[in-house]
């Protein structure tokens, strides 16, 4: 998602977890003390798929090759080439025993997609295993990032590296559904190969400050909460504009935390409560917008009516 629809910049998580593995840094070589046990021997993880997993170091963790195991099997889909799952993620320094980096920490889940562009080590480790799983991974620093570790996480070339990943809900290819009649106030959508790009304000109305939601694909997934992180194509507009400020049918699907302000507060209202597959129309007035400085970035003034489109393709 672009920064101009975010009410707040988030810190991003490394991007050494997210492509290929490479060397980062000086090598750390790891200290020479205390016992230590073979991978999950090492640890006691537990707590339910979604929540941050509670780790209780019993010792050093000693481990070469990665290997998976799956604390807890899923009843979804399984993940297979070309897929994509919204993920939480923990990692820890088996040998330090502590936590290194936490998507939970973030607010959010990541979208991670099984291809060539996927570390390899989370590739493997989520392919094949099926949504709502539970998936832990041991492995040795430079199985994991190369050579040189991680410092940048605090995990040295000769550390060991846990890693949790509990998967959450699959990536929808589009919204699907019953097809809802759209209400009189809403702009046509314009459509080019197929997808949302623009509104088409011919006879709608002058904006009167109103809040409000129309839903065209009334999907048949789970109901958006609060604090879940959603995973959506989106297009939005402002009344009587010409062309879009913002969409991302074009690009990547966007991930982000609903209902806990990493959004603009028109979106945290009405996401919220909608259900996964859905295509919704949203009409937010600017004090649920950007408010009266509005966003010069985006070209969007402190009176302007926003529209939106958006499709929800995962929540979890």
């Amino acid at each position: 998602m672009s920064a101009s629809l975010r009410r707040h910049c988030l810190s991003a998580l490394s991007v050494l977890l997210l492509l290929g593995v490479g060397a980062c840094g000086e090598d750390t070589p790891a200290t020479e003390s205390g016992a230590s046990a073979d991978r999950l021997g090492a640890v006691t993880i537990s707590g339910e798929v979604g929540i941050i997993p509670s780790v209780t170091w019993k010792s050093r963790m000693s481990a070469t090759t990665a290997e998976k195991e799956t604390i807890v099997a899923g009843e979804g889909p399984a993940v297979t080439e070309g897929g994509s799952v919204l993920v939480q993620y923990w990692i820890g320094n088996g040998y330090a025993q502590e936590k290194a980096v936490s998507s939970y920490d973030e607010g959010k889940a990541e979208l991670f997609t099984l291809n060539a562009d996927l570390n390899p080590l989370f590739a493997d480790a989520i392919e094949g295993a099926t949504v709502g799983s539970r998936v832990a991974v041991t492995s040795s620093a430079s199985e994991a990032f190369g050579e040189g570790g991680n410092p940048s996480l605090g995990i040295g070339n000769s550390d060991s590296v846990l890693i949790v990943m509990d998967l959450l809900s699959s990536l929808a290819a589009e919204p699907s559904g019953a097809p809802q009649p759209a209400p009189s106030w809403m702009p046509a959508i314009t459509v080019t190969d197929g997808d949302p790009s623009g509104f088409d304000f011919a006879g709608v109305p002058q904006p009167a400050g109103m809040f409000r939601k129309a839903t065209l694909l009334a999907g048949e997934g789970e109901r958006v909460r609060k604090g879940m992180t959603v995973a959506v194509r989106y297009l939005g507009q402002v009344y009587n504009g010409e062309a879009p400020f913002d969409e991302n049918y074009t690009g990547s699907p966007a991930t982000f935390g609903i209902g806990v302000g990493q959004v603009i507060s028109g979106w945290d209202k009405q996401v919220v409560g909608s259900t996964v597959g859905s295509r919704i129309v949203i009409e937010v007035p600017p004090k649920l917008g950007y408010g009266a400085e509005g966003n010069s970035q985006a070209g969007i003034a402190g009176t302007d009516t926003l529209f939106f489109v958006i499709d929800i393709l995962a929540a979890g």
